[in-house]
């Protein structure tokens, strides 16, 4: 691939990334998994646990079950700031059955929620890395693109919810994606983002556990997200992960973000 051209396909990649993570912070169930089939299914977006209510964790639990610095191996952990809070309605979708999806990518509560922390959780640079930014600006091809972005990036929104709330939060989210997954738009602050496909990935943890690898458009170039939600007693964390040089249209493919998950499930335990 010529330098312009990747350079050009970064551009799109990044303008398209940064529009939809600057503003925003399946797999089976264990049940799912037990029973080899939800026998209410995705249809009606039940949940597989027993909606027994749950006491919510109070701020300050909910802080110390968030993460923190230290939690995630070879990565920095910080707190979101002001610039990362979307309102519930400045979410909009052309599809009202796809809202809790969109609000799960831009890490808004669902009803029932009386506390939330988020962080972001970003990949320290490889020390082995061959190629720098610096080298990337000087053009020096498609290689040095994907060494140098080859960087994973996570907002994880932490809820906590009242009663029955939680569960009925996660099993909102199971029935849209369902019925979502061949696509809709969403907008936050005049931005829109295209969703072409959900695509179900496995996932463990908490009481329930769902993952999709969520793939959007722009200017013809496809840009795969990883959207992960977990749900524990009356909390519910959401995930939303991408990788900059898997969003340049390259061979760089990039998984779930399985550790940030592990150690958000462990502290929640």
């Amino acid at each position: 691939m010529r330098a312009t051209a990747v350079r050009r396909t970064a551009l799109a990649a990044s303008a398209a990334a940064l529009a939809l993570l600057a503003t925003a912070c399946s797999g089976s169930s264990d049940a799912d998994a037990k029973d080899g089939k939800d026998e209410k299914g995705a249809a009606n977006g039940s949940s597989s646990a027993p909606k027994t209510p749950a006491k919510a964790l109070t701020a300050a639990e909910l802080e110390k079950a968030t993460l923190a610095q230290g939690d995630v191996e070879a990565t920095k952990i910080t707190k979101a700031g002001p610039a990362d809070e979307v309102p519930a309605d400045g979410v909009k979708v052309d599809k009202e059955a796809c809202l809790p999806v969109a609000h799960a990518m831009y890490g808004v509560a669902q009803d029932g929620a009386v506390a939330t922390t988020k962080r972001k959780v970003i990949d320290e640079p490889k020390a082995d890395g061959k190629k720098s930014l610096e080298d990337v600006a000087k053009g020096e091809g498609a290689d040095a693109f994907a060494d140098a972005f080859n960087l994973t990036s996570t907002s994880v929104a932490l809820h906590s919810y009242e009663g029955t709330a939680g569960p009925d939060a996660f099993a909102a989210l199971k029935k849209a994606a369902a019925e979502c997954a061949g696509g809709f738009t969403a907008t936050v602050a005049g931005t829109s983002t295209k969703v072409v496909s959900m695509t179900e990935e496995k996932v463990t943890g908490g009481d329930e556990a769902l993952a999709w690898t969520v793939t959007s458009e722009n200017d013809g170039t496809a840009m795969p997200v990883k959207l992960v939600a977990l749900r524990k007693g009356g909390s519910m964390a959401t995930f939303f992960a991408f990788n900059l040089a898997a969003a340049g249209g390259g061979d760089v493919k990039f998984g779930l973000p399985t550790a940030v998950v592990a150690a958000q499930d462990k502290k929640l335990a």
